[in-house]
């Protein structure tokens, strides 16, 4: 593994921690969950060989301290330091972005924000649980979340949110087999440390988060809605698939489930990469239709 660049970035409450790597194009990839720039050391160096690839410990997780730990988290406030992270590192040129669940929803904010900054959004399984037909029983969940964390503590708590994320009848334990790579087990300590804030914080603030489907429709060519192959059914493919089918866009799959990107890293950069590259020709291709027609 390349050792990246690292770097600090002073935003509004907070410095943020941020690692860079390779050359080209920028590709910024925002972590979801408790995960921060380490969750994507199994795909950066690849995507290296292509693209500037940027990512960072977003405000509140790992090296990222806020000023104020009782902060409130709102999802415009972290798509805007996405935003200075793009204007710090390709200013006046349209970058690529990935999120990843929460970092998703972060992503989907940006696009609808700053779209003239993107040449292209992917975003995989965004718990954007607002835009479904039952959400109530999602904002439910959150609520009984929030009430087991503060009777009964984090681990309750977490045992209640997986359960509430999984399909009917499925169960909370790995698969069988399922053997995490070297790296990512490493990553089980600050992990832990992060569950607090991501529980009390983050899920709460971002899962009553409503996109705005109208602005997203308009901007549905600089957008990629991915699921993982293996989560059908569960709370956030269920999301990422509705708000395809509301934008009239076809859902890409990718390895694995929610946690893909940790499983199954190889497979999963290289459809990343051809989601990216695919996306770039079509908007590029438009381009230069509507160069021609006003040529004509």
């Amino acid at each position: 593994m390349t050792d990246p660049t690292i770097g600090r970035l002073r935003v509004n409450g907070v410095t943020l921690h941020y690692e860079v790597r390779g050359q080209g194009p920028l590709l910024l990839l925002i972590p979801g969950g408790t995960g921060g720039a380490s969750s994507f050391d199994g795909i950066a160096d690849d995507l290296a060989a292509e693209y500037t690839v940027a990512t960072y410990d977003p405000r509140g997780v790992s090296r990222s301290t806020l000023d104020d730990p009782d902060a409130e988290q709102q999802v415009a406030e972290h798509a805007d330091d996405a935003f200075r992270m793009l204007e710090l590192l390709s200013p006046g040129e349209p970058a690529r972005v990935f999120g990843a669940s929460s970092g998703a929803i972060v992503a989907l904010h940006l696009l609808t924000a700053h779209p003239e900054r993107l040449a292209c959004v992917v975003a995989h399984e965004p718990p954007v649980v607002e835009v479904l037909p039952d959400a109530a029983e999602h904002r439910a969940l959150i609520a009984r979340v929030q009430d087991t964390l503060r009777a009964r503590g984090l681990m309750p708590a977490m045992t209640e949110f997986a359960a509430g994320l999984k399909k009917d009848g499925d169960t909370t334990e790995p698969k069988a087999g399922l053997t995490l790579p070297p790296q990512a087990a490493a990553r089980a300590e600050r992990t832990m440390a992060n569950l607090p804030y991501f529980l009390g914080r983050i899920v709460p603030n971002f899962m009553a988060y409503t996109p705005d489907t109208h602005r997203l429709e308009a901007l549905s060519d600089q957008l990629v809605l991915v699921g993982g192959r293996d989560s059908r059914g569960e709370l956030p493919y269920r999301s990422a698939a509705f708000l395809a089918e509301h934008l009239g866009t076809e859902l890409q799959h990718f390895p694995g489930g929610h946690t893909g990107l940790t499983t199954h890293p190889a497979e999963f950069g290289e459809l990343l990469r051809k989601a990216l590259r695919a996306t770039s020709r079509i908007r590029l291709d438009a381009a230069n239709s509507a160069e021609d027609g006003q040529r004509k």
